[in-house]
């Protein structure tokens, strides 16, 4: 998502994605002095892109997840969900400012880590960003900015696999020390590239795509939501009592704000406003809808009705799904990966999580871990020229495979052991669960002392 950051007439060799073409091109400009450099300057169209895609990445949190979430809880929880998504969002976004941009693009260290502008150090109104198109810039606030709600939303979706018996105060622990060991790393590791090889990304620098969050947002989440299952165990009555959502009606709602917001999220990942960010904006839309008709489909070949929550996590599925694939594939690339994922991912919830021992009580991990996954292996695949992908025509879908594979396999080590890491803090601090009276009477009044809904 970033190639240079560029203040006055100095520049750090940082980048995304187009790092090795601009490695190429400074080659070039050297070996013939009568090429004259393109000077870059601020695409105010551009910006304004950038600044609305962050605010609908925004609504893709609060309220987009919250209702979401919200809905698929007991009435008792219902405010609990909201207050935890919009407090480690909120949390996420400060650390962001005093460090978290810092570690994860704020200048050359190692492949694991990035170091520099602390508390947003030597940032101006004046310092821009080089996007993939030579010359382009935007403001270094608003990729910042952006950059900040990727952060925000990650953590609020590891929430999906601990609501209903997890401490507040753990919560705020545990997303404080996960994002400082798991998220600032992992999006260094696969977004950053430096003037060097030594301190490019680890994941960067082995050449694996993800356009817009496969690896560094769902897989990310949905296996420390999973971690996160396991340490706490099993709510009160699961498998004994019926748990079913209070209000699907909301999380229908939920669902149609992380869509659109969704648009924000994989077309902004372009950083422009251009057939880049076109092709995202499509493959978004089309891998959502094959979501969500294969994972109804797929209810029905098991034995059940087409369902309305099933269409909801259907067109989730297929956002994660489509997110590190987004750039990187064709329409129809985007409806097979869309598919796919929401047949597995269905399988999975529907047939298989009844009978593990684990809770994942809102399927964190059955889409967003199980779907990240399947999205950052299949992006190889949609590479294909046969499937309308941007490969070429030598394109080695072998080596393109094992590299998605290796990245995959790092983040989700990555995120197994620091969420353990994270959560085991939490317990020191705070201890993890609240009590079973709290558990039992909900944690809407247990924790918050307020209701949702006073009748």
């Amino acid at each position: 998502m970033i190639r240079k950051i560029v203040m006055g007439a100095g520049a750090l060799g940082t980048g995304l994605f187009g790092a090795t073409a601009a490695f190429a091109q400074d080659a070039a400009l050297q070996a013939n002095d009568a090429v004259e450099p393109v000077v870059a300057t601020v695409n105010k169209g551009d910006t304004a892109w950038m600044i609305t895609a962050t605010v609908l990445v925004m609504m893709m949190i609060v309220p987009g997840l919250a209702l979401f979430y919200g809905g698929l809880v007991r009435t008792k929880n219902m405010l609990s969900v909201l207050t935890q998504i919009l407090a480690v969002a909120s949390l996420a976004m400060v650390l962001w400012v005093m460090y978290g941009y810092g570690l994860a693009f704020g200048g050359d260290a190692n492949q694991f880590i990035s170091a520099g502008k602390f508390f947003l150090a030597g940032v101006t109104p004046d310092s821009n960003v080089a996007t993939f198109s030579e010359g382009v810039e935007i403001p270094e606030f608003v990729f910042i900015a952006f950059q900040m709600t990727f952060a925000a939303i990650t953590v609020s979706l590891v929430v999906g696999g601990l609501v209903e018996r997890m401490k507040f105060s753990a919560l705020m622990v545990f997303a404080l020390v996960w994002l400082t060991i798991v998220y600032f790393p992992i999006a260094h590791m696969v977004w950053y590239a430096g003037a060097t090889p030594e301190a490019t990304g680890l994941i960067f620098g082995w050449g694996a795509l993800d356009f817009a969050g496969g690896t560094v947002v769902h897989i990310n989440a949905g296996i420390s939501a999973l971690v996160g299952a396991i340490i706490l165990g099993p709510r009160l009555g699961y498998k004994t009592e019926i748990m079913a959502p209070h209000s699907l009606t909301m999380t229908l709602i939920g669902t149609g704000l992380l869509w659109c917001g969704w648009f924000g999220f994989n077309a902004g990942s372009a950083l422009e406003a251009n057939g880049s960010a076109g092709l995202a904006l499509i493959n978004t839309l089309v891998a959502t809808a094959a979501g969500v008709l294969f994972w109804m489909l797929t209810e029905r070949a098991l034995g059940h009705k087409g369902s309305l929550l099933g269409a909801c996590s259907g067109a989730i599925a297929g956002l994660v799904a489509v997110t590190p694939a987004a750039g990187n594939s064709g329409p129809f690339g985007a409806i097979l990966l869309g598919a796919v994922a929401a047949v597995l991912c269905a399988l999975f919830v529907v047939s298989l999580k009844p009978k593990l021992k684990f809770d994942d009580s809102l399927d964190a991990f059955g889409i967003h871990g199980i779907g990240g996954i399947i999205g950052s292996v299949g992006t190889a695949f949609t590479m294909l020229p046969g499937l309308g992908g941007p490969g070429a025509a030598d394109y080695d879908l072998g080596s393109q495979l094992g590299i998605q594979i290796a990245a995959v396999l790092v983040a989700i080590v990555w995120a197994a052991v620091g969420a353990a890491i994270a959560f085991t803090i939490a317990r020191l601090v705070t201890g993890l669960r609240v009590s079973p009276e709290v558990e039992r009477e909900g944690l809407d009044l247990g924790e918050h002392g307020e209701r949702a809904y006073n009748y």
